[in-house]
């Protein structure tokens, strides 16, 4: 049977390729199939994964079945409607219109912006990767966790992949809520929560070279 397997970040430049479709026996694991990977790309053991099945947070246990899309997921760092990952610059104003109702006493947004220096060095610009399909996904999971824990159901996300330059956002965050407390805990709520589980990379580039930054992800 065949799988489709899919790489991110440094899994991707050791491999050499961004996916590519294998061949593997039945009953085969993910983590069986990774372990074949590390065979052939040693490096790759001194990164331990998360995996991912058909755009979902998977074990290692998990068998793999015809057709499915597997993808690793190195440490992360921290489409349609209010959840999505794009290229484009942030429309601020479509968050804002996605989140506005007429019970809304508080409207909070946060702006994680491109700075000039990170851990004493100046930075050029960053470039950000992002499994697109999964992350809008995790952004969804991350509103309704926001639902679940406040009772709050306007909420809407945009991050940036790709290049962006210093002052740049990489991400916007919009929430309405009756009161401007649970506003501010729920926005803070979801940056944390995009940082832990979202599957979106950071590379800076400084005059000293480039190197990920990665944080400190879910499922190893």
């Amino acid at each position: 049977m065949n799988v489709r397997v899919r790489f991110f970040a440094t899994y991707r430049e050791w491999v050499g390729t961004r996916e590519e479709t294998v061949e593997v026996a039945t009953g085969t694991t993910v983590a069986a199939l990774w372990q074949r990977y590390v065979a052939q790309h040693p490096q790759m053991a001194s990164v331990q994964p998360a995996f991912a099945v058909n755009h979902a947070y998977a074990p290692g246990h998990r068998p793999l079945a015809d057709g499915d899309e597997v993808a690793f997921i190195p440490p992360v760092s921290g489409g349609a409607g209010p959840f999505l990952v794009t290229e484009q610059e942030i429309d601020v104003a479509a968050l804002l219109r996605a989140v506005a109702h007429p019970g809304a006493g508080a409207i909070v947004t946060f702006h994680g912006v491109v700075r000039d220096n990170s851990r004493g060095r100046a930075v050029r610009y960053l470039e950000y990767e992002a499994y697109q399909e999964m992350a809008e996904r995790t952004l969804a999971q991350i509103a309704q966790e926001i639902a679940a824990r406040w009772g709050l159901e306007h909420v809407a996300i945009a991050h940036r992949m790709g290049h962006l330059a210093i002052g740049e956002a990489s991400v916007v965050i919009a929430v309405a809520a009756p009161h401007r407390q649970e506003a501010f805990a729920a926005c803070a709520y979801a940056i944390d929560r995009i940082k832990q589980i979202a599957p979106i990379w950071k590379k800076e580039f400084t005059a000293d070279g480039a190197i990920w930054v990665e944080g400190p992800g879910e499922g190893k």
